[in-house]
């Protein structure tokens, strides 16, 4: 078990920088294992349960046996995909609160706190960001020098905002440089960022709102209507399961254009 877990990590060489950057108290050896056991347990459990229809069918149980390596390869990448999931969630977050937390970093910079006090109270404040620069503050409190732990949270930083704004913080340490003036330059970069990032999203969000008038409200509703009318002239009684179907497709095309609405939102926050 030892070896094939060995085999499987040397596959996959950037697990351990995801497994960081995610921040999964794990280390990637264990998460090999866990990911293949279970993975391996879905697939035994697939291949039980597809051996019933291929039975029914006509076909032979032993093709089951070729069930279990096709869907352990697939849960097994899905597996893998967990800290790159973990991974773009911490990025939304941060970039959703990137303002928000450098802003209240440069008050307290400016009114004359030290660099480590301000990030314990902005550690200690309200909002999601609170607690990314608490893990900054809990490595200098075990013993990192504060140019080092900023050095780490700038490489596992999901979020480009967050990068630029510690990069400045610890640019301006090493060369001894006004520290409000480079967060100020560099939370006025974000700003203009984000601006452009709306205007892209409103471009985006007048097409795709076309699309949605014309797929999911002006054809099923016009089309319905014309398909109610000529199965009422030519007397064709329809059963309930075929207007069944046709409610459950009109409601999975809006979650379809709902989760696109989603997606393409950018993470902002003024």
């Amino acid at each position: 078990m030892i070896d094939l877990v060995h085999y499987f990590y040397n596959r996959s060489p950037r697990i351990k920088r995801d497994l960081l950057e995610a921040h999964m108290p794990i280390s990637p050896t264990a998460f090999i294992a866990r990911s293949l056991k279970s993975s391996a347990m879905y697939s035994l459990m697939l291949s039980i349960l597809g051996a019933f229809p291929l039975v029914k069918a006509g076909f032979s149980p032993v093709l089951a046996v070729f069930i279990f390596p096709i869907s352990f390869l697939i849960m097994y990448n899905m597996q893998l995909k967990i800290p790159k999931a973990t991974i773009k969630k911490r990025g939304k977050e941060m970039d959703n609160e990137v303002l928000f937390a450098s802003r209240y970093l440069l008050v307290k910079i400016a009114s004359g706190r030290p660099l480590f006090n301000a990030l314990i109270d902005a550690s200690e404040s309200y909002g999601v960001a609170s607690k990314y620069f608490k893990e900054i503050v809990d490595n200098i409190t075990f013993g990192t020098p504060i140019e080092k732990a900023l050095e780490d949270a700038v490489e596992l930083s999901p979020s480009t905002g967050f990068k630029k704004v510690l990069f400045q913080i610890l640019n301006a340490l090493k060369t001894g440089t006004d520290v409000t003036r480079s967060l100020q330059n560099t939370i006025e970069e974000i700003e203009d960022g984000q601006a452009l990032e709306i205007e892209r999203y409103s471009k985006k969000l007048s097409s795709i709102a076309m699309f949605y008038m014309l797929l999911a409200i002006v054809i099923p509703s016009l089309g319905l209507t014309m398909f109610v009318i000529i199965t009422a002239l030519l007397s064709i009684k329809l059963s309930a399961a075929v207007y069944i179907v046709l409610a459950v497709f009109i409601a999975m095309t809006q979650m379809f254009f709902i989760s696109v609405f989603k997606s393409i939102r950018p993470s902002v926050n003024f």
